[in-house]
């Protein structure tokens, strides 16, 4: 038995916790490494108070093939610490979320989300929703037992490995029985197609948009994992949504990303709309009147002049901290979301025509789904008409791969001490500097109105890019200028 620190750990192995919990290469990522993470976050919920002896905790992954070795891991660790395991199999993280939450107990989520299958990471979630930024330095401070079971490469011996227990698929059930409770069953007569890809909900995704009386064909169902980022499109992904749709008989297309808790949604042509669009129409369709979102999402938020809106850094736990002090200051009506369309309820919600949505302070993006589809239903129109109603302005996004973490700060500390010569400079064909938002990365607003904002990102080694301009032709171009001028910063070193 050895006693480690977690945050020697983090250095030794390169796993870091972020804003989605902890995440690395698959090789850094090993069972000695998920174990004492694991330890790591039961000794604080411990300390907290949050987690009494005799409890249970949930998990559950996506569909990566290394996460049954990491769950293994974990389990080994919830069981070593003395609670009983309830594996979920492989369900949606926000049904995980939806489970755990209405049973006040911890959970776990092995998944990667939407980054490429050679890495993976673990979500750690409270009894009462995901952990935030306030945690992470007590889960750090811990020091764990790892016992001497795991071999050179850090992970168990196959003699060693104890089976998981038996799927409980209640989280599925409930999920889905979520959905059928709260929306109206509008959806008859309409064909709405899943790309499946290889995300863990499209199964359930088929099951609640059938349940509510679409037909749902199925597209580009995936054995291999596909790192599919609805914040990053990719072109491949764009190209077969049109392909998906050139018949003109679909209503939408659906689909989410790896986790299944980001929607994409797409509309009769096969166009792919963005995240933070989506979220507006459905945040107004649900009848919010509060929103939280970080300052990468359209700037469409407080132009439309439907809510009260507050800004975040990027990342659902602070997204999750704003939203409660919305609540906290008497707002009975509070959702939150973010550029990659993950919607977050802080406040039941009545649902046109249906039920109560019940509060999940997670992201989720069945919701954004059928308030856009039931909302179009409604209205008697395509689901391309509903953009219609929102002021014009057009995001885009994307990302560059492998981009080393270092030097990506050293990059954006340059643009900052530089201040508007160093900015105007790079960017020289953007015109004069208007102004520069430094909550999360750079947001650089020029005279003419458009936006670009970089920054590193949390969870794998990239630069990403996002963009507003006032028609979507311009927020193309500025998306592929913004690219060119970071890719050849990149090459500069």
């Amino acid at each position: 038995m050895t006693r480690f620190s977690i945050s020697e750990l983090m250095a030794e192995s390169g796993v870091k916790f972020g804003t989605s919990g902890a995440r690395g290469l698959v090789t850094a990522l090993s069972d000695r490494i998920a174990f004492a993470y694991t330890l790591g976050f039961l000794q604080h919920l411990e300390q907290k108070g949050e987690l009494v002896p005799g409890s249970a905790v949930a998990i559950g992954g996506d569909l990566r093939p290394s996460t049954e070795r990491i769950l293994g891991a974990v389990a080994l660790a919830i069981r070593t610490r003395g609670y009983a395991v309830v594996h979920a199999g492989r369900v949606p993280s926000p049904a995980l979320m939806l489970y755990a939450i209405k049973r006040g107990i911890p959970s776990m989520m092995v998944t990667g989300s939407h980054i490429p299958d050679d890495r993976n990471g673990i979500k750690f979630n409270g009894p009462k929703g995901e952990i935030l930024k306030s945690d992470e330095p007590g889960i750090l401070a811990q020091q764990v037992d790892v016992p001497a079971a795991f071999g050179a490469d850090g992970n168990l011996p196959e003699s060693a490995r104890v089976p998981l227990p038996e799927v409980d698929r209640e989280a599925e059930r409930a999920y889905v029985k979520r959905w059928l409770d709260a929306f109206p069953h509008a959806l008859a007569g309409r064909r709405i197609g899943v790309y499946g890809h290889s995300a863990v909900g499209r199964e359930l995704l088929v099951e609640i948009l059938e349940g509510l009386g679409a037909e749902v064909p199925r597209f580009g169902w995936s054995e291999r994992f596909i790192p599919v980022d609805t914040e990053a499109i990719r072109p491949e992904d764009i190209e077969l949504a049109r392909g998906f749709a050139a018949g003109g008989s679909l209503f939408a297309l659906v689909s989410t990303d790896g986790d299944s808790d980001r929607p994409l949604i797409a509309d009769e042509h096969g166009k792919f709309m963005r995240g933070d669009v989506a979220c507006v129409l459905a945040a107004r369709f649900l009848g919010v009147t509060s929103v939280a979102a970080p300052v990468s999402c359209n700037t469409v938020l407080e132009r439309s002049g439907w809510f009260r809106a507050a800004r975040t850094r990027i990342g659902s736990p602070y997204v999750i901290e704003a939203m409660q002090a919305a609540v906290a200051r008497g707002d009975t009506r509070v959702a939150g979301y973010e550029a990659n369309g993950g919607f977050l309820q802080a406040s039941d919600l009545d649902v046109p025509g249906g039920g109560v949505l019940s509060a999940l302070p997670t992201r989720d993006p069945v919701v954004v789904q059928l308030a856009l589809l039931c909302q179009a239903v409604a209205r008697g129109v395509p689901l391309s008409a509903l953009t219609r109603d929102l002021p014009p302005r057009f995001t885009d996004s994307d990302r560059l791969e492998n981009f080393p973490t270092e030097q990506a700060a050293r990059l954006l500390a340059g643009w900052s001490e530089g201040g508007a010569p160093a900015i105007e400079q790079s960017f020289a064909e953007l015109g004069p500097l208007d102004t520069v938002n430094q909550t999360d990365g750079l947001r650089m607003t020029f005279k003419t109105g458009d936006v670009l904002h970089v920054r590193g990102s949390g969870n794998a080694p990239e630069l990403r890019c996002y963009v507003e301009g006032a028609s979507e032709a311009r927020a193309e171009q500025l998306l592929h200028y913004g690219m060119r001028v970071l890719a050849t910063a990149r090459h500069a070193g």
